[in-house]
C-alpha cells in the first residue's frame, strides 16, 4: 500500500529545502552546519505540525509503519469503545442526582464544546504538533471521567462532561488528521472505515460490559480513565520518536531559532495562531442561542418569558456575523477560512453534515430513553439496540471505501446514500407509533447506517481533496465543526421539544393527579421502569414518550431532505488518485507526483461542468 513515503525517496526540494541543502553537503564531503532549520522557503507556509509529520514519514521505515498503524487501531478501539458504552451511563447518572431532563442540555452543552474544540485541537496539531496534541487529549479525557466517576450533583457531572468533551473530540481529531497525513486520496476513505473497524466488535462487547457495569455507572466512566492512557500510548511514541529520529537522521529542526521575548508576547503569539478570538466568539454564540432551548421550559421560572432567556439568545443571535464579519477581516490564521466556503467541495461537505446531524440528534438524543420505557428490555438487549446504527454505519463504511478505491469516484454513492438515509427516518414514524414493533426500530437504525456510512465517509475525503496538505488540519476542523453544530443544534431542539411537551403528555396520559409523582416520573426513567409493562402508569407513561418522540422524528424527517439537495448541487466528483491532496497533487511526504492537479484537470475529470460544452 502505497501511503507513506519510504526513507529511500528524495523529499521535494521546494518544501524541504534544508533537508536538501544538508544531504548535499554530505555528498560533497562537507560538514553539514550545526543548525539547519526546516523551514518553507516557497509560497506556501509549511507549519511546525505538518513539518514533523512530513518528515517523520520520510524515516518511517516497515517496521515503525507497522508499530503507529498498530497504535493507530488501538487509538481507534479505545475511541469506539468510549463511544458506544458511557453514552448510556449519562441517563442513569442524571436519574442518579433525580434530574434526568437535564442530560439533553448536557447533552448540548458536550455537543457545542464537541464542535467548538475540533478547530482548537486541529490548531494545535498544526502549531505544537500531533505527538504532542495526543497528550493534551489523554490528560483532558482522564482529568473529566475522574471528575464525573466522583461527582455528587448535575453540576460535577456537567463540569466533567465538558472537560472530558475537549478530549473526546481531539481524539476524534487528531485520528481524522493522522489519516490525511498518511494516506492518498485513492486509500482515505478505505482507511478512515477500516479505522472504524472495531465499532464492530464493540457493539457487541459494550453491551457485556453495559450488563455488567449497570446500573453502577461510576465504574463505567471510571475504568475509562485507565484504558485510555494505556490505549494512546503506542501512537504516541510511534510519533514522538519518528519526530526525534528525523530531527537527528535528517539533521534538521522544525522552526526558527528561539527568540527571547517576554510571557505576554508568547500568550499573544499563541492566542494569534491559535484564533482565540474567533473561537471564543463561536463558542458564546453557540451557547447562548442553543442551551436557552433546553434550559427555558424545564429550569426557567417563567419559561420562554424569563428575561435572562431572552438576553442570552438575542446576544447569542448577534455574536454570530459578528464572528463572520471578524473571521473574513482580522485573523491571521483564521478558524473558518471563509475563501473555502467558496469552493463546491468544501461548502457540500459542510452542508450535508450539519443537516445530516440536525436530523440525527433530533431523533437520536432522547433514543435510549425512549426504548428504555417504551420496552422491557435487558440492559444488553438496550446496548445492542443502542449499537445497531453505529454498526450499520461501520460496516457500510468501510464498503464505501472499498467502492472509492476501485472507482476512484464518490459523488453518486453519496447521494444515494443520503435518500436510503432519509428513507430510514421516515420509517421512524412508523417504527415509534403504537403499532409498531422491534424490527421495525431495528430495520430504521440499520437503513440510517447503511446511508450515514457513504456520507461520513465521501464528505471528508471530498473536503480535504480540496486543498493543500499544509491546510489538511484546518479544512478537516472546519467540515467537523460545522458538522458538529449540527449536533448541538439537534440536540438542542429535540431538549427543548421534550422539556416542552413530556410534562404535559404525562399529565395528559399516566391516570393521576398527584403532582410529585409526575414530577418524579418526568425527572427519572428508571423511576417510570419500575412499573410492569401493564401497570397503567406505565402505559401512560408509554403513550407519552410515543407521542414525543413523534415530533423529534417528523423535525428529522424534514431537515433530512436537505442533504441529498446539496450533494446536488455543490458535490464535485473529484479524481481519487495517489496524491495526498488533489489542488497540488503532492505525495504524503510532500513531493510532487505526476498525477494532475485541479488546474490541470480537464472539468470533467475534476468533476466540474465542462465550460466548452454548449449544451
Amino acid at each position: 500500500m502505497d501511503t507513506l513515503s519510504q526513507s529511500n525517496l528524495p523529499l521535494d526540494p521546494e518544501t524541504h529545502q534544508d533537508v536538501k541543502k544538508t544531504r548535499d553537503l554530505e555528498e560533497a564531503g562537507a560538514a553539514p552546519q550545526d543548525e539547519l532549520y526546516y523551514e518553507d522557503t516557497s509560497s506556501e507556509e509549511v507549519l511546525t505540525g505538518v513539518s514533523k509529520v512530513e518528515a517523520a514519514a520520510a524515516v518511517w521505515g516497515p517496521k515503525s509503519q507497522w508499530f503507529l498503524f498498530i497504535g493507530i487501531a488501538l487509538s481507534a478501539y479505545i475511541y469506539s469503545l468510549d463511544g458506544v458504552t458511557t453514552y448510556q451511563y449519562l441517563a442513569y447518572a442524571t436519574s442518579y442526582v433525580l434530574d434526568h431532563s437535564v442530560s439533553g442540555t448536557i447533552s448540548t452543552a458536550n455537543a457545542i464544546i464537541i464542535a467548538v474544540g475540533k478547530p482548537l485541537m486541529a490548531k494545535l496539531a498544526d502549531v505544537v504538533g500531533r505527538g504532542e496534541t495526543f497528550i493534551i487529549v489523554t490528560i483532558l479525557y482522564v482529568v473529566g471521567y475522574i471528575v464525573i466517576a466522583t461527582a455528587n450533583d448535575v453540576g460535577q457531572i456537567a463540569g466533567g462532561q465538558v472537560i472530558y468533551s475537549f478530549g473526546y473530540t481531539g481524539l476524534q481529531m487528531l485520528q481524522q488528521i493522522i489519516i490525511a497525513d498518511m494516506t492518498n486520496l485513492r486509500w482515505r476513505g478505505l482507511v478512515t472505515g477500516l479505522v472504524s473497524a472495531p465499532f464492530i466488535i464493540n457493539n457487541f462487547v459494550s453491551a457485556e460490559i453495559a450488563q455488567g457495569v449497570l446500573p453502577n455507572w461510576r465504574w463505567g466512566y471510571g475504568m475509562f480513565a485507565i484504558l485510555v492512557p494505556v490505549s494512546l500510548s503506542p501512537i504516541i511514541i510511534s510519533l514522538m520518536w519518528a519526530q526525534h529520529k528525523a530531527a537527528k537522521q535528517l539533521k534538521i529542526r522544525y522552526s526558527r531559532p528561539p527568540i527571547k521575548v517576554g510571557f505576554w508576547v508568547t500568550i499573544r503569539e499563541a492566542c494569534l495562531e491559535m484564533d482565540f478570538i474567533g473561537l471564543v466568539l463561536i463558542a458564546a454564540s453557540l451557547a447562548l442561542i442553543l442551551l436557552p432551548l433546553g434550559l427555558a421550559p424545564s429550569t426557567a421560572s417563567k419559561g420562554w418569558k424569563t428575561p435572562s432567556m431572552i438576553v442570552m439568545i438575542v446576544i447569542g443571535g448577534l455574536l454570530f456575523p459578528v464572528f463572520l464579519y471578524y473571521e473574513s477581516k482580522f485573523p491571521r490564521k483564521p478558524v473558518l477560512p471563509m475563501r473555502w466556503l467558496k469552493r463546491g467541495p468544501i461548502l457540500g461537505a459542510c452542508l450535508i453534515g450539519f443537516f445530516d446531524f440536525v436530523s440525527f440528534y433530533l431523533q437520536y438524543t432522547y433514543l435510549y430513553s425512549y426504548v428504555y420505557v417504551t420496552e422491557d428490555w435487558t440492559y444488553r438487549n438496550l446496548t445492542y439496540f443502542s449499537s445497531t446504527q453505529s454498526l450499520a454505519l461501520t460496516i457500510f463504511g468501510i464498503m464505501a471505501g472499498f467502492i472509492m478505491y476501485a472507482t476512484r469516484r464518490f459523488k453518486w454513492m453519496l447521494f444515494v446514500g443520503l435518500l436510503i438515509r432519509l428513507f430510514g427516518v421516515g420509517l421512524m414514524l412508523k417504527a415509534r407509533s403504537p403499532s409498531g414493533n422491534t424490527a421495525e426500530l431495528v430495520m430504521c437504525q440499520i437503513l440510517q447506517g447503511m446511508g450515514g456510512g457513504a456520507a461520513a465517509t465521501a464528505i471528508q475525503v471530498s473536503a480535504q481533496a480540496a486543498v493543500a496538505h499544509v491546510d489538511v488540519a484546518t479544512v478537516t476542523a472546519v467540515v467537523l465543526l460545522i458538522t458538529e453544530v449540527g449536533n448541538s443544534v439537534g440536540s438542542a431542539v429535540a431538549s427543548g421539544i421534550w422539556a416542552s411537551y413530556m410534562p404535559k403528555e404525562l399529565a395528559k396520559h399516566v391516570p393521576t393527579t398527584n403532582a410529585t409523582l409526575l414530577a418524579e416520573l418526568y425527572g427519572s426513567i428508571t423511576d417510570i421502569a419500575f412499573y410492569p409493562p401493564d401497570d397503567p402508569i406505565r402505559l401512560g407513561a408509554i403513550a407519552a414518550y410515543q407521542n414525543v418522540m413523534f415530533r423529534l422524528v417528523l423535525g428529522a424527517v424534514i431537515v433530512a431532505v436537505f442533504p441529498p439537495i446539496w450533494c446536488l448541487l455543490f458535490t464535485k466528483d473529484i479524481q481519487l488518485t495517489r496524491a495526498q491532496n488533489a489542488l497540488d497533487a503532492k505525495d504524503v511526504s510532500g513531493r510532487p507526483t505526476d498525477e494532475p492537479t485541479l488546474d490541470e484537470r480537464t472539468p470533467s475529470e475534476a468533476g466540474m461542468p465542462d465550460p466548452r460544452r454548449t449544451d
